[in-house]
């Protein structure tokens, strides 16, 4: 129910780019956001969600995180973690076309699963170095078999994340997508960990930023941050940017002119996670 309440509060309050007055946002949006092309890559995008759709294969998975309000074992089939557990194909489009507009150098993954944001991010920028990192060997196992398939040059990394951020990041990333443990403690520890890592063009997506009241809370605090000046809720995702010369603006837009279809989609998606 938290996440059907907090669904309606954003479709009240939320607008498209008639709301912008930041020429940046706005540029992000028409450009990038309301972006309508048909990119080829979208194919290889679809094709390696497929072929995780058709793999019945089970695996044994390591949950490090919040938990699952889907699964009830941690034996799972590839294509039910493929269907239930990544983004969607909507978003991964979305996400491809964030790396495309925005042309990072250097990426990280906090969270592999099954690849299929790190497709999109890869798609986006095959010049980038992109290190993802995964808790659970087996499913970093699959992840890695698929980067092999599509020819995808990521450093994928077994790590629990703690340890990794203590010891092995790197001075500065132009883009981290955050997409691992959704509690409010974890992301605030990788919030604090990888703040030294940001500079004026970085750009930090947090996912499920409504899936729990705490979650909802940690959002409120890195938005209120004295380092972050523009933030962006999509409901799916919180956007965080570092740029300096942006006065401190918090915005909760819409990812498509396609409000009312979206709304529809959105509410039965949320529906369908209720008992």
């Amino acid at each position: 129910m938290h996440l059907l309440k907090s669904y309606l509060k954003f479709l009240w309050n939320s607008n498209n780019s008639h709301g912008v007055h930041s020429p940046f946002v706005f540029d992000l949006l028409r450009k990038c956001f309301y972006d309508n092309n048909e990119y080829r890559e979208y194919t290889l995008l679809k094709k390696y969600r497929e072929s995780l759709l058709q793999n019945k294969n089970t695996i044994e998975v390591t949950d490090f995180g919040a938990g699952s309000r889907i699964f009830k074992s941690n034996i799972r089939a590839i294509n039910k973690i493929a269907q239930n557990a990544g983004i969607s194909g909507k978003d991964a489009r979305l996400l491809f076309r964030i790396v495309n507009y925005l042309e990072p150098k250097t990426i990280l993954e906090i969270g592999t699963s099954l690849g299929l944001a790190t497709s999109a991010l890869a798609l986006g920028n095959p010049k980038a170095k992109i290190t993802s990192l995964e808790g659970c060997p087996e499913t970093a196992k699959i992840a890695r078999q698929q980067f092999d398939k599509f020819d995808l040059g990521i450093d994928s990394v077994v790590s629990k994340f703690e340890s990794y951020l203590q010891t092995e990041k790197s001075d500065s990333y132009d883009f981290i997508y955050f997409d691992g443990n959704h509690s409010k403690i974890a992301t605030l520890e990788y919030f604090d960990s990888l703040l030294s890592t940001a500079h004026n063009e970085t750009v930090w997506i947090f996912d499920d930023i409504h899936w729990s009241a705490d979650m909802e809370e940690a959002w409120e605090i890195i938005k209120k941050h004295p380092k972050v000046t523009v933030t962006i809720d999509t409901f799916q995702w919180g956007l965080v940017f570092f740029r300096r010369e942006q006065e401190k603006q918090h915005f909760i837009l819409r990812t498509s002119n396609s409000f009312f279809l979206n709304s529809v989609l959105g509410l039965r998606k949320l529906w369908g996670l209720l008992p």
